[in-house]
C-alpha cells in the first residue's frame, strides 16, 4: 500500500483545571518558539477552550515532522488532519 502524500497530524496538549485556559494560550507562545528554533514547519496552530477547565493547544504537522514533534515535546494525543 503506497503511502499518502502530505500527510498532516494533529498534534494535542491538554489542559485542565481552573487555569487551563491561560496555560493553553502561554503553551501556545512556546510552541511557536519551538517551531522557529528547530525548523519545524506547521500548517495550523491554535488553542480550542471546550469548557472553564479543559483547553487544548494544537499543532498540525507534517508526517515528516511529527517524530522530532512527539519526542522533544510528548504531545498527550494525535491525530490525523484532514480539512474537510
Amino acid at each position: 500500500m503506497e503511502k499518502a502524500l502530505n500527510t498532516k497530524i494533529k498534534a494535542i496538549w491538554d489542559f485542565r483545571g481552573p487555569n487551563a485556559a491561560h496555560t493553553a494560550e502561554h503553551f501556545r507562545k512556546h510552541l511557536e518558539e519551538f517551531a522557529l528554533a528547530e525548523q519545524v514547519t506547521f500548517h495550523k496552530m491554535g488553542v480550542e477552550h471546550y469548557s472553564p477547565s479543559h483547553s487544548i493547544v494544537f499543532m498540525v504537522v507534517s508526517e515528516d515532522h511529527v517524530k522530532k514533534v512527539r519526542s522533544l515535546l510528548r504531545p498527550n494525543r494525535g491525530e490525523r488532519y484532514s480539512e474537510t
